[in-house]
């Protein structure tokens, strides 16, 4: 099938990669749109697996306030390079999990930085709850484990579903970013601020 440069356009609008791989990918799956979409999203996801090793000290703080000047949220994220924490796309995500942070009140950063007594309660409710309807041991712990679950992606920001788009979460996005930019990204501390939270 013959690749135009039409379909090379569509494919870097929908994903936002180059020209040059835009192409290769509808070379590699012969013109087929969907699969292209599928074989640069996993490329950009190992692509970004690799790069999840290297030390990210750059960045930049991204801030939100809200229109009632109510909730407010500072969130550093950090780059390899300031030449990438410069560009507009990493502001733009520095903005954009700000406003998430403020709009689903996470509390932590990762399900690793819940403080032992809070997880222990948390298993201990979800426990004596699932023993209360009287099934039995094994399919206690799953109830228990599938509402740990859940509770690590109410609570732990890079679990959450990204507010913009629920089928995306946190952590996916942060994966596209380094896909997209190149440069290990990671969120290394938020802060959320609302009038007479304690």
């Amino acid at each position: 099938m013959e690749i135009t440069t039409e379909m090379i356009k569509k494919l870097r609008e929908t994903t936002g990669v180059g020209i040059m791989d835009s192409r290769e990918a509808l070379k590699q799956v012969n013109g087929d749109f969907d699969k292209a979409v599928i074989y640069l999203r996993e490329k950009g996801l190992a692509k970004a697996a690799k790069k999840a090793e290297r030390v990210a000290k750059d960045g930049v703080i991204g801030s939100y306030i809200h229109h009632n000047n109510r909730v407010a949220v500072l969130v550093e994220v950090n780059s390899e390079t300031d030449f990438v924490a410069r560009t507009p796309d990493f502001g733009a995500l520095a903005q954009s999990l700000a406003m998430h942070i403020a709009m689903a009140t996470p509390r932590y950063l990762r399900p690793e930085d819940i403080p032992a007594d809070v997880l222990e309660a948390e298993r201990a409710n979800y426990r004596k709850e699932a023993e209360s309807t009287g099934k039995p041991a094994n399919v206690i712990d799953k109830i228990v484990d599938g509402k740990l679950a859940k509770f690590y992606d109410d609570v732990c920001l890079l679990r959450q579903p990204y507010v913009r788009d629920d089928k995306v979460r946190v952590n996916d996005l942060i994966t596209q970013a380094i896909a997209k930019l190149g440069e290990n990204i990671v969120i290394r501390r938020f802060v959320r601020f609302e009038i007479g939270e304690e």
